[in-house]
């Protein structure tokens, strides 16, 4: 099992991360790469403050059926 990331791997974990999806392994992994990889610190701490921004702003999505509505009468309207 290797302890050290490669930077891809770094961020993809930071994003899962985010979700709740990483494992316990991964965390630590991403924490070590984290210690001496500048790059992923400063994309793991704009991640978060993203991340923090959109749970506060509790932003609301359009409904399903307002959404397939909408998409039916740009369609009607590029047809014409």
């Amino acid at each position: 099992m290797k302890i050290f990331l490669k930077c891809e791997e770094a961020n993809h974990t930071c994003d899962k991360n985010q979700y709740k999806e990483a494992s316990f392994m991964e965390l630590v992994k991403l924490n070590i790469h984290l210690i001496y990889c500048r790059a992923c610190q400063k994309y793991t701490a704009q991640n978060t403050k993203l991340t923090r921004l959109f749970r506060k702003s509790k932003v609301k999505t359009m409904p399903l059926d307002a959404k397939a509505a909408l998409k039916e009468r740009l369609r009607q309207e590029m047809s014409k």
